[in-house]
């Protein structure tokens, strides 16, 4: 959903928390997301720490080179034959893929997974110019007939079960009801395969590309993936700048944590590592690879001191898998192309904080995401930062700062809870006189600020001890 298509964000919250059915989808999906990765690291890692810390480092090292890595890309996936395309926003980059369609008289394409697209508007954008923009990924496919957009970066129908897509492939493409994954797939299946019949134009994302090599780089599960890239006569991928990494090594470092901390595989299904068009003699692949290296803000959060972390991304999913507000309302909640944990740094950023600036308050600060960041970024810290930067506190806010209008009661709320919590005299007595509040907020909670939002899905607990005094018995601390 576009932020321009927003609906109040409590309402649809309100909503997605009564949805009963959706909750049970998500919130079995991602148990099984969490075993499978954690069975995966005990069964088949021997470093997983190690690795990430030089996934980490490899990112770091693409990210503060960013401009040579770019321009030895170009020139190298230049002599292999691609064409490199560069698009400063996300209209630069439609209007790249339009352009190609026009001046090939192309009315239609078909698209790998790719939230890329997604970012850029792609399929609305195309539409509006009477095109057509398929989707082949069995999750896209699914919401594109459904009207909905993804709920996660990775399995983007998770939230639907197998009885509600029989009942929309029912709907939408006149199938029988059925509800077994395999006759489903089958009815999927063909339906695609009608598709890519005499298909002259494929599009995908790119997982990672490689600057030395200047080739790219997509990892996928189904082969839909592999049909956009090899049966068309063009492929178009659609690649955001921090996707360029040096070297082929530093992108197999990448792969071996993506597919783990994103579904728990060791390795994916299809490796699609692509370096120039079809040569003499192949034969399949295309005759045309265009690649288009857009920004969309990228560069502004690259020189940010604070939120340039949030680049080393690789679009696992693994924050949103293990975050206990997610698998409560869904990514739709958070109306925008990246949600989560790892959404609510990059969309402020990305879309500016005025438009997306709401989604900050889906966070607990469990910290979570960050220990499950394959490459380590610090999610819980970037969120705080962010918040700090809502209520006009932040040194160096991001995109759109200067259009917010900071709530004064929130900004007031906010300094005196700073003022006791970096003073630890008047932080351990404020937690020695809360029990006093209890009978206040146990009798009058349903219209206390904050409160009465909190008693709505919750109940209130019972202030009745010293909860400073608490505190010192579970840490086993003693300052007598």
């Amino acid at each position: 959903m576009s932020v321009e298509q927003k609906f109040p964000h409590e309402q649809i919250i309100r909503s997605k928390l009564k949805d009963k059915q959706m909750r049970e989808n998500l919130t079995k999906a991602m148990h099984t997301l969490q075993k499978n990765r954690l069975k995966v690291i005990d069964e088949k890692f021997e470093d997983w720490q190690g690795l990430r810390t030089k996934a980490e480092q490899a990112k770091n090292n693409a990210l503060m080179s960013l401009k040579e890595r770019l321009l030895e890309f170009e020139k190298n996936a230049t002599k292999n034959g691609m064409k490199v395309h560069w698009a400063s926003s996300d209209e630069d980059a439609c209007a790249i893929i339009y352009e190609l369609m026009r001046q090939k008289n192309i009315r239609k394409i078909l698209k790998g997974k790719s939230m890329a697209s997604e970012e850029i508007g792609l399929n609305h954008y195309l539409e509006k110019k009477g095109l057509r923009a398929i989707e082949t990924d069995l999750g896209e496919l699914i919401l594109q007939l459904d009207g909905q957009t993804p709920v996660h970066i990775v399995v983007p129908a998770i939230h639907r079960n197998r009885y509600e897509i029989g009942e929309i492939f029912k709907e939408k493409l006149g199938s029988e009801l059925e509800s077994e994954p395999e006759k489903l797939n089958a009815i999927a299946r063909k339906y695609l395969r009608d598709e890519f019949e005499g298909l002259e134009l494929g599009l995908t994302g790119v997982n990672f590309a490689m600057s030395r090599e200047g080739a790219i780089w997509l990892i996928e599960n189904e082969g839909n993936g592999r049909m956009c890239t090899t049966a068309p006569d063009i492929h178009i991928a659609l690649c955001g700048i921090e996707k360029v990494l040096e070297s082929f090594e530093d992108a197999a470092t990448m792969v071996h944590l993506l597919t783990p901390s994103a579904t728990g595989q060791f390795i994916p299904t299809y490796n699609n590592i692509i370096t120039g068009p079809r040569k003499n003699g192949d034969l399949d692949g295309p005759k045309e690879v265009h690649v288009i290296l857009f920004d969309h803000h990228r560069s502004d959060m690259l020189a940010h001191k604070d939120y340039y972390e949030a680049l080393r991304c690789i679009r696992c999913g693994a924050c949103m898998n293990f975050c206990p507000v997610y698998d409560k309302i869904g990514g739709h909640s958070y109306q925008t192309t990246y949600p989560g944990p790892i959404g609510e740094v990059i969309s402020p950023n990305l879309f500016g904080i005025d438009k997306t600036g709401d989604i900050l308050s889906l966070c607990s600060l469990c910290g979570r995401c960050s220990e499950v960041c394959p490459v380590k970024i610090p999610l819980a810290d970037l969120i705080r930062k962010l918040r700090c930067d809502k209520v006009g506190q932040g040194e160096n806010p991001p995109l759109g700062a200067d259009a917010l209008h900071p709530s004064k009661m929130e900004a007031f709320a906010m300094r005196g809870f700073k003022n006791l919590a970096t003073n630890g005299d008047r932080w351990r007595f404020s937690l020695s006189k809360v029990h006093y509040l209890n009978y206040f907020v146990q009798n009058f909670g349903g219209v206390l600020p904050v409160v009465k939002k909190w008693r709505t899905f919750k109940e209130l607990p019972q202030l009745k001890f010293n909860l400073y005094e608490e505190v010192q018995k579970i840490q086993g601390v003693s300052y007598e």
